[in-house]
């Protein structure tokens, strides 16, 4: 038997309040007061448990599992190291995380599926934009210069480089937080050398095989993305026994690469892949169990803004009008503790943040309507 086992938080709860009491996720404003644990011999589910006493289930489970029960639970239970981000003037921004950060995107792309051509060849535009960006709240800002949408042609790296670099030097002498929105070697080496200080790559360090040691020698943090495909087409062989837990088995295998080769946990940041190689139902199931993945004791980061499953949802929305739909999957994200949330639309998002925080921190400390 190939035996593997899945915390997946299954009730979660507005305050630690909730009846039985709650567990906070990952140190973050989400809590859960239920757990599901899941058994899964190979690809077949063969147990599946709801409890409150997740410690007492694990002792009941077969003896193999009980390491990865143990490492899984503190996982859930630990808080997320902040991120610290050298600055070019040799400070330092730090990135917490312990609450929902807001990542804006700039493509200086001529074909994303969203925003094309709207900044590649008007750099005071895109500048303009970025700022905005940053004084509505952005957190960070991922600068990419490959569009990453289904049958999108691949670029060049000398041209991805000549679309970044510009931006990224800018948003470095704002004393911005940067991210590399990119899956080539000479793309991170330029981008960082320019003033970026995260490594956003859809492809979890697979495209070259030198990216992984010189990120782990970079000391940059990383977010590795859940993508089935290959480097052709990052989309195709969307075939899953269980998108849920096969996504799960997928980041576990590349974040213990990423581990294995010097890239310290704190540093790394895990992508579900919403919108990649995924139906309709299948991103909307990841959705739903986002909490699972902070059993994998790393920073989350999702990006589903303005996708495809808006569309669908919405009567063929076209990208342009999917704002109400990608502030929703924002605020699902939210409630599930999501750490670093990637939207196009910031001042609405943060707006809707603020909104929620202020929801939230009401709930944790309002208890006049309680009666013992």
């Amino acid at each position: 038997m190939s035996l593997r086992l899945y915390i997946r938080p299954a009730a979660l709860a507005e305050s630690p309040q909730a009846e039985g009491g709650a567990v906070r996720l990952a140190g973050g404003m989400a809590w859960a007061s239920r757990f599901a644990l899941i058994v899964r011999d190979g690809a077949r589910v063969i147990s599946r448990e709801v409890v409150s006493d997740v410690a007492g289930a694990l002792a009941r489970l077969p003896v193999e599992l009980h390491a990865d029960g143990a490492a899984q639970w503190d996982a859930l239970r630990s808080p997320r190291q902040p991120l610290t981000l050298p600055l070019k003037d040799g400070g330092s921004r730090v990135i917490r995380m312990d609450s929902p950060q807001i990542m804006g995107i700039l493509n200086m792309t001529p074909d994303s599926f969203s925003d094309a051509g709207q900044f590649l060849d008007r750099p005071d535009v895109a500048r303009e934009h970025a700022a905005d960006m940053l004084q509505a709240g952005a957190a960070i800002i991922d600068v990419g210069g490959e569009s990453t949408r289904p049958n999108a042609p691949a670029v060049w790296e000398g041209d991805e480089i000549k679309r970044i670099i510009p931006a990224v030097e800018h948003l470095a002498a704002m004393g911005a937080a940067i991210s590399l929105d990119t899956r080539r070697l000479a793309v991170m080496e330029a981008g960082l050398n320019a003033g970026a200080q995260i490594v956003n790559d859809v492809s979890a360090l697979r495209h070259d095989p030198r990216a992984l040691p010189y990120v782990a020698h970079s000391g940059a943090p990383v977010c590795l993305m859940h993508a089935p495909g290959d480097d052709a087409d990052l989309h195709s062989n969307g075939v899953y026994a269980d998108v849920v837990l096969d996504v799960f088995d997928w980041l576990r295998e590349h974040r213990d690469r990423a581990l294995a080769a010097g890239i310290p946990a704190e540093k790394i940041l895990l992508d579900p892949g919403v919108g990649f190689g995924k139906t309709l139902a299948e991103n909307l199931a990841l959705m739903n169990a986002l909490p699972l993945y902070h059993a994998l004791g790393c920073p989350l980061l999702v990006g589903a803004s303005r996708k495809r499953m808006i569309g669908a949802l919405s009567g063929e929305a076209p990208a342009h009008k999917r704002l109400g739909g990608s502030v929703a999957l924002a605020l699902k994200m939210m409630e599930a503790g999501v750490q670093i949330i990637r939207v196009h639309d910031v001042p609405e998002t943060v707006q809707a943040m603020h909104v929620w925080r202020g929801m939230r921190d009401a709930a944790l400390t309002d208890f006049s309507q309680i009666v013992d």
